[in-house]
């Protein structure tokens, strides 16, 4: 079996993924003429043509020109469903799907509304292909504590279909230690937690966010690679970072794949993953990444097996179904 062939056969969960960034520009387009929304855009090509971005905030600023078009449950359920197609493909059979409210409630659209079109798509997704998935609403660190405040009260009747909260959008100039004091209410309502840190921002949010945050996730993590202590810290807690490197290529946070610095971090133990976060933007859903990277860091077989394991370890399905995918990575021959 070749390299590429092992990266389709393996079961594999993806862990760093935006449902508003899986927006293909020809349903974008489809969902605009349905609702009657005009965008920036003559057509698929012009779109594409503008997913050149030289950073994190020239990228949001077309997420969110794209996100616009979604108005009503169904549009939110063709997203999710397109997403969890290319899953199917992809043999990610587990996914935990972020989903920013505040793009949306900004707009008039209702939370539930967003919500109910997301969670319908993974639960037919389940019954019909056995893909298993939870959901993560992240704050928009760009906005205010108070309109997290906010967001985090709408979730509250809809607690038993949200598994954890999150921090996202533009990280630099927006610490985690922000939304300290809406992450301990989300906390004592149960709530998991995981945080954008380290991707464009500086080692210390990472420590913010484990330490302030009480996360048990990294989201990106990968500039933590510059602090010799935090490296201590995660490999010494097995503190699981959800790498997305095309994204980090893309964004420019790498220039080269080749420079990526996956491969040392896995090699110090550290519970690297491997995720596309917004693959309709970055050129890639979960299996053209690990192909990419694979083949510009020259990964070996143990070494994919190794991902797709802390793939399942790092997520938040139970223990008695991480044992039974690492078994079923053993045995894919």
């Amino acid at each position: 079996m070749t390299r590429n062939e092992l990266i389709a056969a393996l079961p594999k969960a993806e862990l760093h993924i935006h449902i508003e960034g899986t927006f293909e520009p020809e349903l974008m387009f489809e969902i605009a003429r349905r609702n009657g929304v005009k965008i920036p855009y003559a057509n698929v090509d012009e779109v594409r043509a503008a997913y050149d971005f030289h950073n994190l905030q020239s990228f949001l600023d077309i997420y969110y020109a794209g996100a616009a078009v979604l108005l009503y449950e169904r549009d939110f359920y063709d997203l999710t469903r397109a997403y969890l197609l290319r899953c199917r493909e992809d043999n990610v059979t587990h996914t935990e799907i972020f989903f920013d409210p505040q793009t949306h409630t900004a707009r008039g659209v209702a939370f539930e509304t967003v919500l109910n079109g997301i969670e319908r798509a993974c639960r037919e997704a389940q019954e019909k292909w056995g893909i298993s998935s939870c959901l993560i609403m992240c704050f928009l660190r760009h906005l205010s504590e108070e309109s997290a405040f906010e967001t985090l009260a709408q979730a509250l009747p809809f607690r038993d279909k949200i598994t954890a909260v999150g921090l996202d959008s533009s990280e630099v100039g927006h610490p985690p230690a922000k939304f300290k004091r809406v992450f301990a209410k989300a906390r004592e309502h149960g709530f998991l937690a995981v945080a954008h840190a380290g991707e464009e921002g500086p080692p210390q949010y990472v420590y913010e966010a484990l330490d302030l945050l009480k996360v048990t996730r990294i989201d990106h993590g990968v500039r933590s690679a510059e602090d010799d202590a935090l490296m201590h810290r995660l490999v010494e807690l097995q503190i699981p970072l959800t790498v997305c490197p095309l994204s980090n290529l893309k964004l420019k946070v790498v220039n080269d794949l080749s420079r990526h610095n996956l491969r040392h971090m896995l090699q110090r133990g550290v519970l690297v993953t491997v995720n596309s976060d917004d693959p309709a933007y970055f050129g890639g859903y979960v299996n053209q990444n690990f192909i990419e990277l694979a083949e510009a860091l020259d990964l070996s077989n143990d070494d994919i097996r190794i991902l797709c394991k802390n793939s399942f370890k790092a997520s938040f399905i139970s223990d008695a179904e991480k044992k039974a995918w690492y078994r079923h990575i053993d045995e894919t021959v």
